[in-house]
């Protein structure tokens, strides 16, 4: 009896205490500010002393299965991401009275990450017509494969579109290829084929990337800006590369001298959202959606889309306070 007294008087002690500490936690919540995310410091030692796994460097030729799966060829980046890009060439896409070219906004693409366990990680996004959602839906399904986002990146576009972001982890990366080949065979998305040498476009460059703070490239007839985010993000237990579905993208459509349909996606953490709205409306940008590409990322990221058409280095300089807002650096290639 006395040790049961003991034990109520102390808890009801602690009552008070755990009051305060809840009300101090839930203060941030109460007020609307943004709760502070959780990166990892770019000096973290191994993150499996954490329970997570890095991804480990790959070759081409390791590749060779998810390749002949998919149809087609693809390419390295940083040296531990498979990429293959899939643009809808087959398409002809209209939006805000400009032709959209495939690499301004038509882009699927696909990558694939190993990990120190063996296992394999792919992430992509993808472009469907509406009529190609539903199918094409199903048949990721039926592959055990996940969409982790339906959204748009183009306002008013005719066809009518949709994007997906899809998400796959196992130790068969044969396997999760042919899902998403079989995926692909319910659309109408041409087969991966090299990529074309790159040609000089129709913009000042050099004052775009003094604007914007970068050094852009060409792809297909289109000027891209990349950025990543600073942070180490993760999904799940598994350390994301640099630019695996957290990149800020700024597509620059030549249209004659000088101006540009600029399509663009900003990467950002909660506390960034506000200030980068703000910044691309101030820029003339118009907004087109704002969601998440992942489910279980950590920092958790935001994403926008936006939509801007007029003087490519007025436009870029305009847009670079809503770089700014954010936490990236240039792309390192």
């Amino acid at each position: 009896m006395a040790g049961d007294r003991q034990q109520d008087t102390y808890l009801q002690a602690g009552a008070p205490r755990r009051r305060v500490l809840a009300a101090a936690a839930l203060a941030p919540v109460l007020a609307g500010a943004p709760t502070p995310a959780r990166a990892l410091p770019a000096d973290e030692p191994d993150p499996r002393n954490r329970g997570l796994l890095k991804p480990v460097n790959t070759a081409l030729p390791d590749w060779t299965s998810v390749s002949d799966k998919l149809g087609g060829t693809g390419d390295m980046k940083r040296k531990v991401m498979f990429h293959t890009g899939l643009p809808r060439r087959d398409l002809r896409v209209r939006s805000r009275k400009v032709d959209v070219k495939p690499a301004l906004a038509l882009g699927s693409h696909v990558s694939f990450v190993r990990y120190a366990d063996g296992s394999t990680l792919a992430m992509g996004d993808v472009v469907v017509t509406e009529d190609e959602l539903q199918p094409f839906t199903d048949v990721l399904h039926e592959h055990r494969i996940q969409q982790t986002a339906i959204h748009k990146h183009l306002l008013s576009q005719a066809p009518d579109l949709w994007w997906i972001h899809v998400h796959a982890h196992g130790h068969d990366p044969g396997g999760i290829a042919r899902g998403l080949r079989a995926a692909f065979d319910r659309t109408g998305t041409p087969r991966p084929r090299p990529a074309a040498p790159p040609r000089p476009v129709d913009l000042d460059t050099a004052g775009i990337d003094a604007a914007l703070g970068t050094k852009g490239s060409v792809d297909d007839g289109i000027y891209k800006c990349i950025f990543v985010r600073r942070e180490t993000i993760t999904e799940g237990h598994l350390v994301l590369p640099p630019g695996l579905g957290s990149t800020s993208a700024f597509n620059f459509q030549p249209l004659g001298r000088g101006r540009a349909a600029i399509s663009g996606d900003c990467a950002m953490i909660a506390g960034e959202v506000q200030d980068v709205l703000v910044a691309l409306r101030r820029a003339g940008a118009e907004l087109v959606e704002l969601h998440n590409h992942g489910l279980t990322d950590e920092p958790r990221l935001f994403f926008v889309h936006f939509w801007a058409v007029g003087d490519g280095v007025r436009l870029a300089r305009a847009l670079r306070p809503a770089v700014a807002a954010t936490n990236v650096v240039p792309a390192g290639g």
